[in-house]
Order: structure tokens, then C-alpha cells, then sequence
């Protein structure tokens, strides 16, 4: 009877922090991200893995931000003083940008599965990494892309005012007039708005042929159709922000056959896609629900904090963050991993999509 109990001694907790808004007006994806987390950590415990000679046991302490910086560094600070292992979040640039100095100066290694905002990795932070392309990439590829394939010549700018939305609105705009587009109207309005008629109708006398807006899907739903009721009948655009499966939802049955184009940081293509399909599928089953957005790279990024501590056979964060950082060519359902000196990954891919009968289409990748 002695086995057991030698066993159970030898078992080591490893505590991995998750955050995203779990509550609020992008609750469903801050959802979706806890349920890749969850998923990520049943899935390694079933597995099981030995940690510097001890069998591990992983456990998740999740965390609500609410998208709201300031609640965002408190719940930090609580998984800091809960000594968390490692953490995966924050989902928004805004959330994570703050948060990122708490996990620094602690010593721990965050992952954000999401955060788009070039500041988040360019601060000096060694804790500090990403696995999906950022804001330059993705801003300015949407960019380019609305000039060279879409032909558009007068396009119109909204940003929502958060890190995340005006970084990426910016990228957007230095995209189009490098493609040798015209930005003919810029507007800004706020994360929580709900009408956006005075915004909308001054744009409408512009007469623009596409509309960019730099924000999440609750405000780009409403923002459509409203878009719809005033008769501006042009291509409306966003960045991965607005990219969900909710999205037709929240614009209430608004988004024409084509209509949306946006990009999500990340993608998969070739042998790689079967991987994401088997996730998607095995997601599904579990949760009852469809992957909203980063789900897949909120999963990917927990098992790399795992592959990390294994590689370096010490759930200690000092010890394993250097076999973190070093990541080169691991094979996740998101595609292929390596980190550069920032923490960024390497050659971040985009899959650009649109919307048909209120179903999520890809495009195509773009690297």
C-alpha cells in the first residue's frame, strides 16, 4: 500500500495562469480563449509528464480582466502572489501591455495568444512573448491589401482609442498610402460606443469605397448595421479584433455575402491544416461551440510554457525561461513556433477571411 502514497509524494503542481475578459462586451472571445487553456491543460495531464524526476500535475488559475487595463494588472498581480508558473493572456493589447511589467519584474513568463501592438514585446522585457504576428504586419498587409486587390481608392478610417485599435488602425493607413490609396475621412470613437450615426454620416459624404475600423467585433456588429441603415453600401474592413464567427450575430444579420474582410494573426496551410481541423473538431465535441478566434493559440501557448519546463526539467520560472525563449520550430496546431530576440514569432502568418451567408470564409494565408 505504500506505492500510492510514494507516488503522490513525488507529484509536482504546476500552476498556469490564463486572463482574458471573461466578462463584458467581448465576453465570447475572452471565453474561448479560457476554454483553449482548459483544453490545454486536461490535455496534458492525461498525457502526463515528469519534471526533474516527478510526475507533473498542471493546473489553471483563470482570471477575468474584463478588457479593462486597470483590472488587468490587478489580476496579475493576484496570479504573481498566487506563484503561477507561467501565464497565457492577456487577450487585448491594452490588457497586456500593463500587465506584461507585473510578470517582468516577478520573473514570469507570459505568453499573450493575441496581443497585436508592436509596444507589447518591444519594452525590454525578457518574459515576454507572442505567437501571432503583430499590428505592422497585419495593419499593414490589410492595407496593401484594400489598394492593390480591392482597389480602393478613398478609404475611410475609425478607431475605438485602445492600444490594440488605434495601433493597428495606424498600421492600416501607412499600408494604404504606401500602396498609393487616399484615406479620405478619419474618425475615432470608444470601445463601449453604441451609435455611430454623426461618425458615419460624415463619412458617408466622403464617399468612400471601403470603411477600415480598429476595434473588437461588439462595436464593428453595430457599426454595420448602422452602416446598412444610412445606405453606405461599401466594403467594410477590420483587423483580427473584428474577425470572430459572432461577428454576422452582432451585426444583427447586416454583413452582405463578401462584404467584411479582415485578418486573423495567424494561420495554417498545406499539412499543417489538419492539425487545426482536428482541433476545431475536438473543440467542438468538448465544449459544444465553434473556436471563436484564439482559442488554438491560447492551447498552443500553454503547451509551449509545458515543452519549456520539460526541455529544462524545472517548472521554476528562472530556469525554464530560457528554454522558452529559445523555442525554434515547434510543431503546434497553429503552425510552426520559434521565437526571435523579442519574443516575437518568426515569419507570423495572416489568414485573411470574409463572411458568407453569416458563415466565417478563409481567403487566403499571407506571410
Amino acid at each position: 500500500m505504500s506505492l500510492p502514497l510514494a507516488l503522490f509524494a513525488q507529484e509536482l503542481v504546476v500552476r498556469i495562469g490564463h486572463v482574458g475578459p471573461t466578462s463584458g462586451s467581448i465576453a465570447h472571445q475572452g471565453k474561448d480563449n479560457e476554454m483553449g487553456a482548459k483544453m490545454a491543460v486536461e490535455d496534458l495531464n492525461s498525457r502526463g509528464a515528469v519534471i526533474g524526476g516527478k510526475k507533473v500535475r498542471f493546473e489553471l488559475l483563470a482570471e477575468d480582466d474584463a478588457a479593462d487595463p486597470k483590472q488587468a494588472t490587478s489580476v496579475a498581480q493576484k496570479l504573481v502572489d498566487s506563484k503561477v508558473n507561467g501565464v497565457v493572456g492577456h487577450l487585448n493589447s491594452g490588457t497586456s501591455i500593463p500587465a506584461s511589467k507585473i510578470y517582468s519584474d516577478a520573473g514570469i513568463p507570459q505568453i499573450s495568444p493575441s496581443a497585436t501592438n508592436p509596444k507589447y514585446t518591444r519594452q525590454g522585457y525578457k518574459t515576454t512573448f507572442r505567437v501571432v504576428a503583430d499590428d505592422v504586419h497585419l495593419g499593414g498587409t490589410l492595407g496593401r491589401y484594400a489598394v492593390t486587390t480591392l482597389k480602393g481608392s478613398a478609404i475611410a478610417v475609425i478607431d475605438d482609442r485602445t492600444a490594440y485599435g488605434q495601433g493597428v488602425a495606424q498600421e492600416f493607413e501607412k499600408g494604404v498610402i504606401a500602396a498609393g490609396g487616399r484615406i479620405v475621412s478619419r474618425q475615432f470613437t470608444t470601445d463601449k460606443a453604441t451609435d455611430f450615426m454623426a461618425i458615419l454620416t460624415a463619412i458617408k459624404a466622403q464617399k468612400p469605397d471601403i470603411v477600415f475600423y480598429g476595434g473588437m467585433d461588439a462595436v464593428a456588429g453595430p457599426m454595420i448595421r448602422q452602416m446598412k441603415q444610412l445606405g453606405l453600401a461599401v466594403r467594410f474592413m477590420g483587423g483580427d479584433g473584428v474577425c470572430s464567427t459572432e461577428l454576422p450575430k452582432l451585426a444583427a444579420g447586416a454583413v452582405g455575402d463578401g462584404q467584411v474582410i479582415c485578418a486573423e494573426a495567424g494561420g495554417v496551410e498545406g499539412e499543417q491544416k489538419k492539425g487545426m481541423d482536428d482541433f476545431r473538431a475536438a473543440f467542438k465535441k468538448k465544449f459544444g461551440v465553434e473556436v471563436q478566434l484564439y482559442a488554438p493559440y491560447v492551447y498552443d501557448s500553454v503547451q509551449l510554457l509545458a515543452a519549456a519546463m520539460v526541455k529544462a526539467q524545472s517548472s521554476d520560472p528562472a530556469k525554464y525561461l530560457p528554454a522558452l525563449a529559445a523555442t525554434e520550430g515547434y510543431k503546434g496546431v497553429t503552425g510552426t513556433i520559434s521565437f526571435d530576440s523579442k519574443g516575437d514569432i518568426k515569419n507570423g502568418a495572416l489568414t485573411l477571411y470574409t463572411y458568407r451567408a453569416g458563415v466565417h470564409e478563409p481567403i487566403a494565408v499571407v506571410r
